[in-house]
């Protein structure tokens, strides 16, 4: 009966896909001699991902206009809306990264889950009753009204460079960590990130935003029952919750208040500027999470997608702390069952999936692979999708583009999706070369446009006396900043970690300060240029052209 629901799901899938998974399985599974993945595992993703296809295809067949496909027709349930924002801005970076910060480096990351509170009251009642007046499909037709077409086409920009290289970090990422459950080599991972890529792509392209917020809905509950599970498996092999810290953990760095220099990796203090401003920048300034705003009635449905969203952020990034926790207490008390040469904390990104697909049981081990997939694809949707609009709305409908029916109009938005979606599979092959754990590859590729892009927003909004040679200034500098502390141990020499055994390098200036810096450049900056060099008056600008 297995081989015929086998059989069954990967009709569902692309031909090269099945070829794939089988290749893997019989050349790296269990029956290689390899711990890994059992047949049941691979019956229950090839059933996901066969299922979210089938989403995509059923939602297709209701679009009738590119409003339907991009925005849901702007009247969808905030609260799932809410819980697809949450989907979207919740990875398997994330997915991978909470526990295996918990696991090697400490707790003091999720101090800055303490910044969410004033993220909802800076959001929900300063920007989104502004943002929410202006009817869009593309966040950055906003800009055009106050600041001109090229800070339009200027932001459209930078989201999609942001994006790309967003959703590049995240398949090489997830492709990774796969490789590493079904204990294939690394030369795996291009194919692996072809998978991954071909089922996302294949629904977002098909289904629009509707399919994405569902799947989303699913693989939001995937992702939390997965963590749930290595949670319960892991205490009942302990015997109770003795994996819980009662102390500070010899292998975690020393995390403190306030930093000691500019090259402490982490403080309380920090960890909450640096994720309060990320998440007023992209909940401000990115099209993913404007475009979910968007889709839903008024600004107070709006808000209360933004509660449902942030108060699921909270529960999930504490859950995948207390799995990094167990799995720190699990492997420590079974040094055994480590892989050979590995470090608790130098390894501690991969003991998740490790942990998945060595020691769950079969079948289970399906179910949390699936979860890392659903996250995986979460994300990747929303980005294509999000991308798609911009691409499609700022530039091709903008320039007179559009084709001449609504019709054509969906097909060539379906086309663009595919063709994004494969580039993106393409640029993931070289994200191997940013050094750093995850926590830090992330923050130093995909985030260092987050804070410039809302910045355009910020002076288009909410300061008037704002001028294009000051906004341009402010971006550039704000942009320039980011960069210098991103790479600032490449571009400056690194700095040893006192009091590190062995000695471990870190960069002069921590990633913790990337976004609240660059933020503060820019519109420190921008704003002063404005008030030195405001726009002249549109009147003031045509006499001096009839005069000459």
């Amino acid at each position: 009966m297995l081989m015929g629901l086998s059989c069954v799901l990967q009709s569902s899938l692309p031909f090269s896909s099945c070829v794939l998974l089988a290749d893997l399985s019989t050349e790296f599974g269990p029956d290689a001699g390899q711990t890994g993945l059992a047949a049941i595992d691979w019956i229950i993703v090839l059933a996901y991902g066969g299922g979210t296809i089938w989403l995509g295809w059923y939602f297709s067949r209701r679009q009738t206009s590119t409003e339907e496909y991009f925005v849901g027709s702007g009247a969808m349930n905030p609260v799932l809306i809410g819980v697809s924002l949450f989907a979207t801005l919740l990875s398997t970076i994330s997915y991978l990264k909470f526990p295996g910060e918990a696991l090697g480096r400490g707790p003091v990351q999720f101090c800055s889950l303490l910044s969410l509170p004033f993220v909802f009251l800076i959001v929900g009642f300063a920007m989104l009753p502004v943002y929410m007046r202006h009817r869009v499909t593309s966040a950055y037709e906003l800009l055009e009204n106050r600041l001109g077409l090229e800070m339009r086409l200027l932001g459209a920009a930078m989201f999609v460079i942001l994006r790309l290289v967003w959703m590049a970090l995240l398949v090489y990422l997830t492709a990774k960590a796969l490789t590493i459950m079904i204990g294939a080599d690394e030369r795996w991972i291009p194919l692996v990130s072809l998978l991954t890529g071909t089922v996302a792509v294949i629904y977002t392209s098909m289904g629009g935003l509707r399919a994405v917020v569902i799947t989303d809905a699913i693989q939001t509950l995937l992702l939390y029952g997965g963590a749930l599970t290595v949670i319960a498996i892991v205490t009942a092999k302990m015997g109770g919750f003795q994996w819980f810290p009662t102390q500070w953990h010899p292998i975690w760095d020393k995390q403190p208040v306030f930093p000691e220099n500019a090259a402490t990796r982490l403080t309380v203090i920090g960890a909450i500027l640096s994720q309060g401003t990320w998440y007023v920048c992209t909940l401000g300034g990115d099209q993913t999470s404007v475009q979910r705003f968007m889709a839903t009635k008024d600004a107070a449905a709006a808000r209360r997608a933004l509660a449902v969203q942030l108060t699921v952020a909270v529960i999930v990034a504490l859950t995948l702390g207390l799995v990094g926790f167990a799995l720190l207490g699990y492997f420590e008390a079974n040094l055994d069952q480590l892989p050979p040469g590995t470090n608790l904390k130098a390894d501690a990104d991969d003991l998740f999936p490790y942990f998945i697909s060595r020691l769950l049981p079969p079948g289970v081990s399906g179910l949390v692979v699936a979860a890392m997939f659903a996250a995986a694809m979460s994300s990747l949707d929303s980005g294509v999708n999000s991308i798609t609009a911009v691409v499609m709305t700022d530039g091709l409908d903008r320039f007179g583009k559009k084709p001449e029916s609504e019709e054509a109009h969906v097909r060539l938005a379906r086309r663009l999706a595919f063709g994004i979606g494969l580039f993106v599979v393409i640029l993931s092959s070289i994200m191997d070369r940013v050094p750093g754990n995850i926590t830090e590859v992330t923050e130093k590729t995909s985030n260092l446009l987050a804070t410039p892009i809302f910045g355009l927003f910020f002076y288009a909004l909410f300061v008037p006396f704002s001028s294009r040679i000051g906004v341009w200034i402010g971006t550039v500098c704000g942009i320039v900043t980011a960069v210098l502390i991103a790479f600032s141990g490449p571009l400056f020499g690194f700095v040893e970690v006192p009091g590190s055994d062995p000695v471990q390098m870190t960069d002069p200036i921590s990633f913790q300060w990337i976004a609240p810096i660059a933020l503060a450049v820019n519109l420190g900056v921008g704003c002063l240029v404005s008030l030195m060099m405001p726009d002249r008056p549109a009147s003031s600008a045509k006499a001096e052209e009839k005069g000459d």
